[in-house]
């Protein structure tokens, strides 16, 4: 869908209403900062398990009192937090954290966990001076720059899916993938990260294996302890590595959320084509965006668009050669790399959400 600017009259949006505009994004701006704040010191979880007052909150926290005391008051301010005795001297006021807002702060398995969103804003912030550079240069910033910000927050913000509605839902709805699911087969999941979503699958399918390949080494000793904790490492096992090194033939071959950031797509879909067995599936899941250009855009393409910008374009143009594809990849682009990759055509799958849109890659 389109959405119509509110500060729009016939000559254009009014100065005013842009100011407006402009300032509430500064309100929400720092909103993202005070959660980043929260997020790293510890203090959403503490207030989780207990309204607390300044010093409660930094004792608990190894943080300064007057630190805590400033943060604590503007999260009441901002509403995030409520209070039980405003008119009580500043050290003795008792914050509260509602459930609901608990939930989407600190409950790491809901969907509603939006928190990680906000720490990837954030952290990628830290790097203004990187991207301003990159953008006069035609350069890029690789993910290894964008560092520890960028890797826990795009796996804690996709962690819920990968293990909830992805494995036990969205890939049992297809037919061919189920089959697989069903009968124990050889998963190949590429640009695996942290390794949910090969997590995911072994925890909703006892009898699968899953070989996860990706090239950062932090993500992929992260999907190590990942897999170690959760009971799976027996069946789930990560290369650091490129996929096209991968040995024997797959049942399925799976990209979730990475395809846009390759700087070689057609090369690693021709690699998924290459070891997916001759009635294997090759399924790729990538970003919702709409099928053509238009603006303004509803705000998925907006937040895609976003994070396109700050994120994945610079991440892809850090490569060379680089066909920089960045965040908003449309249906037709995806269509175009897998012809050249050596598919007949992709296939949109009957898979409602929100954010992604699943293809079968034939």
């Amino acid at each position: 869908m389109t959405i119509t600017d509110p500060t729009a009259t016939a000559s254009g949006p009014t100065a005013e209403a842009f100011g407006e505009r402009l300032f509430d994004a500064l309100l929400g701006a720092q909103l993202v900062q005070a959660a980043y704040l929260g997020d790293r010191l510890g203090f959403y979880r503490a207030l989780a398990a207990d309204a607390l007052t300044p010093p409660e909150l930094a004792a608990r926290t190894g943080t300064a009192e007057r630190y805590a005391r400033e943060w604590l008051e503007h999260q009441a301010v901002a509403g995030v937090l409520t209070i039980d005795n405003a008119t009580a001297a500043a050290h003795e006021r008792r914050f509260r954290l509602p459930p609901g807002h608990a939930e989407v702060l600190t409950d790491v398995l809901s969907p509603n966990h939006v928190l990680p969103l906000a720490r990837m804003v954030a952290g990628v912030g830290q790097h203004m001076d990187a991207l301003v550079g990159a953008y006069r240069s035609g350069g890029g910033v690789s993910w290894a720059e964008f560092g520890t910000d960028a890797r826990e927050s795009q796996a804690a913000a996709n962690r819920p899916l990968f293990l909830g509605a992805l494995p036990h839902e969205y890939l049992p709805s297809v037919p061919a993938i189920r089959e697989v699911l069903e009968r124990g087969g050889r998963v190949a999941d590429v640009g695996c990260g942290f390794g949910w979503s090969a997590i995911g699958l072994a925890l909703a399918h006892p009898d699968v294996t899953v070989d996860g390949y990706d090239v950062d080494e932090p993500s992929i000793a992260a999907a190590r302890r990942n897999a170690r904790v959760a009971g799976v490492a027996e069946r789930v096992r990560f290369h650091r590595t490129d996929a096209a090194i991968a040995e024997g033939r797959y049942d399925l071959v799976t990209a979730f959320e990475c395809i846009h950031d390759m700087p070689a797509p057609v090369g690693v879909l021709a690699t998924m084509l290459r070891i997916a067995a001759p009635d294997g599936v090759v399924l790729v899941v990538d970003e919702r965006v709409a099928e053509t250009f238009h603006a303004p855009g509803d705000e998925v393409e907006q937040l895609m668009y976003g994070w396109s910008i700050t994120c994945c374009l610079p991440d892809g143009l850090a490569h060379t050669p680089s066909v920089g594809t960045g965040t908003v990849m449309r249906p037709d682009t995806l269509r175009r790399y897998a012809r050249e990759a050596g598919y007949a055509d992709i296939e949109i799958l009957p898979i409602d959400d929100d954010f992604f849109r699943f293809y079968r890659l034939r």
